[in-house]
């Protein structure tokens, strides 16, 4: 590559602190190493991340309001019940950066193409100090505009990257069988939520539309294709689905607040967790049967709240399962009105195996589906994603041999480095914030990490943890013991990690990011 030649011409800028990307965690480490006085690598013109561009029009937030906001930059109306759209969300990041004065830390349109590691010594039972006084790490930056290439030294890389965005999961087709076979328009949610809503429209009304998938984008976009084809000549769109997962109309079950179920220190004390006491294990064990029958509870209501028996979207397993791996989705509203009218109709597929035809889809029990446009909402690669970003050996660390991103703030092998935005939770926002926290403190050397054994005991006990309560384990999703995680975090940077006023409130109160405001 040419940019490896000019290096050698080329003086390299040195900084105690790099951040690539600007989207959520991105902002929220520039704010909290702002003392430091980061450079934050953007690769495109704006902040936002995925919120950015990976929007569709009909996309909002999958959480109230008041759970997605920075300790201490609350919502304007924070208690309102609608649940914010992308660009509600979008204004809510810009004002939060604005308002922190971290627009000047960004350096927009400047791509990372290259890591490079300098190979201090670095002791494998220690981990090290975070800024050790001179570069770990020499970044290449190429300008989108210009492509000059320039190269910075750093003594901290702090990598918001994100897993969505940019690398998009494509099916593998037979040979002679992909796209080329189909005389209509095929492209990738990621495609798609490029589109302004004129030409969003435009490729979808009057068309058979197949949405490839059953997550929330896929959910979103056949809602946008329904509308789209509402009035004189519309076409219905088919959702092609291999896995089912549960959908949630409201955060209401029976009557009582979502939150009771999962969301409370008293909730989440049913739930296994990191480095628990032999006794907590026995009760945990003892605990199983009342699991099981809140997923049930919540089960019960949503068969009988929504159409999933009628449609045969009534997933085997349980919902407690979806709610560990962070695939809960908010359904949008009239989806099954869309339904009931035939505009949103439903193919379900044992295999992951189909192919084109002249007209469509075929799939392995010979079974054929007519379309003129097939939009694959099929997700995006995060661990090529970073894989391609990171130098060996450490690109082979960040993903372990069963395909779990191990990444929390910081991999123990991985000296000088920190990752936010990998672990998933019922909140992404509060998790990236409080770790960003952690992180700045942890560079101020007000704390000390554990050896190096025992973070990767740690992160072992993690990765155990979620395999054993869902199928779904390779997110990597703290939700089910993210309060627990949270007091981990707020006992080594030496707070407390009860964080309400009163016993009542620590019991049955939902944590928000709100409580960790210090």
């Amino acid at each position: 590559m040419a940019f490896q030649h000019n290096k050698q011409q080329m003086m390299i800028s040195n900084y105690k602190v790099g951040i690539i990307g600007a989207g959520i965690s991105g902002i929220a480490a520039a704010k909290q190493l702002c003392h430091y006085n980061p450079i934050v690598f953007e690769s495109t013109d704006s902040i936002g991340g995925v919120w950015k561009h990976c929007s569709f029009n009909s996309t909002k937030l999958q959480t109230p309001r008041c759970d997605f906001e920075f300790s201490d930059f609350p919502w304007p109306q924070r208690d309102n019940s609608l649940f914010p759209s992308y660009i509600e969300v979008l204004e809510y990041l810009q004002n939060y950066a604005t308002h922190f004065d971290v627009f000047k830390f960004v350096k927009f349109n400047s791509k990372v193409v290259q890591i490079r590691h300098l190979n201090n010594h670095h002791h494998h039972h220690e981990y090290g100090r975070l800024l050790s006084g001179r570069p770990v790490w020499e970044v290449a930056v190429e300008n989108n505009q210009t492509k000059i290439v320039e190269w910075y030294g750093f003594e901290l890389l702090v990598v918001c990257i994100g897993k969505y965005g940019d690398i998009p999961i494509i099916p593998v087709y037979p040979k002679n069988k992909g796209p080329e076979n189909f005389s209509g328009k095929v492209l990738h949610t990621m495609e798609y939520s490029k589109l302004d809503k004129e030409s969003a429209k435009e490729l979808l009304k009057g068309k058979k539309v197949a949405v490839v998938g059953y997550k929330k984008s896929a959910i979103d976009l056949a809602m946008e294709c329904a509308q789209a084809n509402s009035g004189a000549g519309g076409q219905p769109c088919t959702m092609v689905i291999r896995t089912l997962h549960w959908t949630v109309p409201s955060y209401w079950i029976w009557g009582l607040p979502f939150f009771l179920f999962y969301s409370t220190r008293s909730s989440q004390f049913l739930h296994e967790r990191p480095n628990q006491t032999l006794l907590r294990a026995l009760l945990c064990l003892l605990s199983s049967p009342m699991r099981k029958a809140i997923s049930k509870f919540i089960e019960s209501y949503l068969v009988w709240k929504l159409p999933l028996e009628k449609y045969g979207l009534k997933p085997e397993h349980q919902f407690v399962e979806d709610y560990a791996s962070c695939q809960m989705a908010i359904l949008p509203d009239n989806f099954f009105s869309e339904a009931e009218k035939g505009m949103i109709q439903f193919k379900k597929v044992s295999s992951s195996k189909w192919w084109f035809w002249k007209n469509g889809i075929e799939f392995e029990d010979k079974t054929k589906l007519e379309a003129d446009v097939v939009v694959l909402a099929t997700g995006f690669d995060g661990k090529k994603k970073l894989q391609s970003l990171l130098p060996e050996p450490f690109r082979s660390l960040v993903v372990d041999q069963s395909g779990i991103m191990p990444l929390g703030t910081i991999h123990p092998l991985i000296p000088n480095m920190a990752f936010v935005g990998y672990i998933e939770s019922i909140s992404n926002l509060q998790t990236a914030e409080l770790r960003c926290k952690w992180l700045a403190r942890l560079a101020d050397e007000q704390f000390k990490l554990p050896s190096v054994t025992k973070m990767i005991e740690q992160t072992t006990q993690e990765i155990q943890i979620m395999k054993r309560t869902t199928r779904f384990y390779k997110r990597l999703c703290i939700s089910t013991f993210s309060i627990n995680h949270n007091d981990v975090i707020c006992q080594e940077m030496g707070f407390n990690p009860w964080r309400k006023t009163n016993l009542f409130s620590e019991a049955f109160s939902p944590y928000t990011s709100q409580d960790y405001y210090f």
